[in-house]
């Protein structure tokens, strides 16, 4: 049902974008199941966590979070980045565009027994808006974000919008 509910959130963009604020999106359209981690929070040195991808391929080619590790979204499976996480009381903090997917992959680590995983509040738009730096395939510092959508787009303030 939840799958449902994002797939209709991704198609029918009219009914989400009539939200006035980021706070007011995301309490539509998560549960808060996995608690928020800040942009602010993420950035700061002494947080030291696994971050976890959880876009499209062609999203995080364009533009991810430093050190960031590709997951997806789509076709997600635990299976596939147990290797990496071997640590299941690590500190793992999971984004997206926004922070609705990656509620959803959030979810699955914390039945697969991560006991410290959190969600990116506001995912990847809220990091870039608030000037911390995004990095391109080539892991150079990179000005352009993709933007997901025409509609996505609003909620990105900063950067130069791709939507490939």
């Amino acid at each position: 049902m939840r799958t449902l509910i994002i797939m209709t959130f991704f198609t029918l963009p009219f009914f989400s974008f009539g939200q006035k604020t980021l706070e007011e999106l995301l309490n539509k359209y998560n549960t808060q199941s996995v608690p928020y981690m800040s942009v602010q929070e993420l950035a700061m040195p002494k947080t030291d966590a696994i971050i976890l991808d959880a876009r499209e391929p062609n999203e995080y080619e364009v533009s991810h979070l430093k050190d960031a590790i590709f997951v997806g979204y789509n076709h997600f499976e635990i299976d596939s980045i147990q290797d990496k996480l071997v640590n299941k009381d690590k500190k793992i903090v999971v984004y997206c565009s926004l922070g609705i997917r990656s509620e959803t992959v959030a979810e699955k680590l914390k039945k697969a027994g991560f006991t410290n995983v959190y969600n990116l509040y506001g995912g990847i738009f809220e990091w870039k808006n608030k000037d911390f730096p995004i990095y391109n395939l080539k892991e150079n510092e990179t000005d352009s974000i993709h933007a997901f959508s025409k509609e996505w787009s609003k909620w990105v303030k900063k950067g130069q919008k791709i939507y490939d």
